[in-house]
């Protein structure tokens, strides 16, 4: 496996608070790579620097070899990077047909809104829809494809949510906290999807949760970070009695 994302040495401050301290980790390609740690350990803030949305005030991270540190947040769905939100951001009047649309808008020419608002159809549009469709059945809610999102039970939103991020056929996947609100039979589902996602679509996985046994459940590699600082990391198996991690969580040395 090759180095799909890097982090080197990233620092992230607010003020005079530092989120990040000089963090480093690499995720491979075809791996589920899991972000762990307590609150406030930093991992959204992580999160939030690949995405561009915060800026670093030192260290780089590149995706497949490029530099990310000028990129705009807009472009890195072009370059293959897609991203949920802990907090869905879906679009509650929208269909769940719509919704998924919108994930792949960046692509096109004619533009999200000639699909939707059924302006002069192009050829465009309709793969645009077929591809959308084609998400839909992988996740197995085509049936609800024409409703509104609004009043769907959650799993079935995160669903949606999923669709609507790989529509754009990214190379790398952030999963921000993904299994949050949940039943115990939806987190498992889910774990089921993104392994068939690692499986079957070649897709690579970066994910921030809090479900532990979630975590060690479906991930390859595990970072943990600690006061915006690098932990300890390796394997699920390798972490499970990791003394340094029961520490960081239970606030108590073994």
């Amino acid at each position: 496996m090759t180095d799909l994302l890097t982090l080197e040495d990233v620092t992230v401050r607010f003020g005079g608070v530092t989120a990040l301290d000089a963090v480093s980790f690499v995720v491979r390609e075809g791996q589920v790579c899991a972000l762990i740690g307590p609150n406030g350990a930093g991992k959204t803030t992580a999160f939030n620097a690949i995405s561009r949305l915060v800026k670093p005030a030192s260290g780089r991270i590149t995706f497949a070899g490029e530099y990310l540190g000028h990129r705009d947040p807009a472009a890195l769905s072009g370059l293959g990077v897609a991203r949920t939100f802990q907090n869905l951001a879906l679009w509650p009047g929208m269909t769940v047909l719509e919704n998924v649309m919108v994930g792949r808008h960046h692509r096109g020419r004619v533009g999200f809104a000639s699909s939707v608002l059924g302006w002069p159809a192009r050829r465009e549009d309709r793969e645009l829809q077929a591809r959308a469709y084609a998400m839909l059945d992988y996740f197995e809610i085509a049936d609800v494809a024409h409703r509104e999102c609004k009043g769907l039970p959650f799993g079935t939103l995160k669903r949606v949510e999923l669709a609507r991020a790989l529509v754009a056929e990214p190379r790398l996947l952030l999963l921000d906290e993904p299994a949050s609100g949940l039943t115990h039979g939806d987190v498992r589902e889910l774990g089921d999807v993104l392994l068939r996602l690692r499986d079957e679509q070649d897709m690579t996985l970066l994910l921030v949760e809090h479900h532990m046994q979630f975590v060690m459940g479906i991930s390859d590699y595990v970072v943990a970070l600690d006061f915006g600082r690098n932990l300890v990391s390796g394997t699920p198996a390798e972490l499970r009695d990791s003394p340094e991690l029961v520490e960081a969580y239970l606030g108590t040395a073994v």
